[in-house]
C-alpha cells in the first residue's frame, strides 16, 4: 500500500507543539476550536499510518495519528470537569494517554485507533485526578477508586442519597454502604485554591488569611491586636448586611470553633444542593469584603 496523502489543516505545526500544552495557542477555547478543525482519518489511512509507525518507526505517521485524535481527548476530558481541575490540564494528561495508545497501536488487529485509545486516555486522566485531588488521596484500593469515579454519575441529579440508594450503589460497586456515604460527603465538598483565580480584589482567597511568621515584632503584635478588635466589630456589622440564609452559611462554615459545617450538612439543612450552598457562600464573601472595606 502506498503512503497516504492525508493533509493536516492549516495551523497543524503549531498544534503539534501544543500537544503537551493546550494553552500554547493562547486560550483553551482556541485550542479546542483548532483541534476540531483537524480532519479525521479514514480506516485505510489509519492502517497505512499505523504500519508505517510500527514497521518503520515513522514519526510523521505517529504525529498524524495523534493529531487526528486530539478532538477525542478534548471530548473525554470534558467529562471530568466536575472534579474541579483545569480543562487544559485534563487535556494535557489525556494527550499523554493518546500518545501511549498510538505507540502500542497494531493496525492489523482490525480495531480502530479511537476504540483502542479511549482506555489509555481515561486511564491517564484518572491517575492525574487521583494524584491531584486531595479529597480522593485516601481512595487507594481498586474498589474505592471505582466508587469515586462512578458515584457522581450514579447520584440522581446530584441529590443526597437515601439509605436504599446507598445500599444499591454499595452492592453494585462491591463496597460497604458506609464507604458510599463517606465518599458522598467528601464529594459534596469542594477544593479551594490557595490563591484566587482572577485579579479581582473582591474575590475571596484563603492566602489572604494566612499568618506571616515574620511579623512577630512587639509593636506589630500590638497593632494587630488593635486591628483584630476593630475587625471583630466590623465583621459583626458586615454580617448584618447579609440575608439570613447567607449569614447562616458563613457563620456555620467559618465562625465555629469545631471546624464548621460541611456543604453537605448545610445543603440538607437548607433544602438546596451543595453546589447552591457554595454559590451563596461565594457571593456572601464578596459582599462581606465590600462591607469591611467601606
Amino acid at each position: 500500500m502506498t503512503h497516504s496523502s492525508h493533509t493536516l489543516a492549516p495551523g497543524a505545526a503549531s498544534l503539534a507543539m501544543a500537544i503537551s500544552n493546550p494553552g500554547a495557542l493562547g486560550t483553551i477555547e482556541a485550542y479546542i476550536s483548532a483541534v476540531n478543525r483537524l480532519p479525521m482519518l479514514t480506516a485505510e489511512q489509519e492502517i497505512d499510518l499505523g504500519r508505517r509507525l510500527r514497521d518503520q518507526s515513522d514519526l510523521e505517521a505517529a504525529r498524524q495519528l495523534i493529531m487526528s485524535h486530539l478532538r477525542l481527548v478534548v471530548s473525554i476530558a470534558r467529562q471530568y470537569l466536575g472534579y474541579g481541575l483545569a480543562h487544559a490540564d485534563l487535556i494535557q494528561e489525556g494527550n499523554v494517554g493518546l500518545m501511549k495508545a498510538v505507540k502500542r497501536f497494531d493496525p492489523d488487529r482490525g480495531v480502530r485507533l479511537v476504540s483502542f485509545a479511549v482506555h489509555w486516555i481515561k486511564a491517564e486522566i484518572h491517575e492525574y485526578i487521583v494524584r491531584n485531588w486531595r479529597l480522593v488521596k485516601v481512595a487507594t484500593t481498586k474498589a474505592q477508586r471505582k466508587l469515586f469515579f462512578n458515584l457522581r454519575r450514579m447520584r440522581p441529579d446530584g441529590q443526597t442519597l437515601d439509605t436504599e440508594q446507598v445500599n444499591t450503589i454499595a452492592r453494585e460497586l462491591n463496597v460497604r454502604p458506609e464507604d458510599v456515604s463517606e465518599m458522598e460527603v467528601r464529594m459534596s465538598g469542594r477544593e479551594m485554591a490557595l490563591e484566587g483565580g482572577t485579579d479581582d480584589d473582591n474575590e475571596f482567597a484563603p492566602i489572604a488569611y494566612l499568618s506571616d511568621d515574620g511579623q512577630q515584632e512587639p509593636s506589630a503584635v500590638l497593632e494587630r491586636r488593635a486591628n483584630d478588635a476593630l475587625q471583630g466589630e466590623g465583621l459583626a456589622n458586615a454580617l448584618e448586611t447579609l440575608d439570613p440564609r447567607s449569614r447562616r452559611i458563613v457563620q456555620a462554615r467559618w465562625l465555629q470553633d469545631d471546624g464548621g459545617a460541611t456543604l453537605h450538612e448545610l445543603a440538607a439543612e437548607l433544602g438546596v444542593s451543595a453546589e447552591r450552598v457554595r454559590q451563596i457562600e461565594a457571593a456572601a464573601f464578596k459582599k462581606l469584603r465590600l462591607a469591611l472595606a467601606a
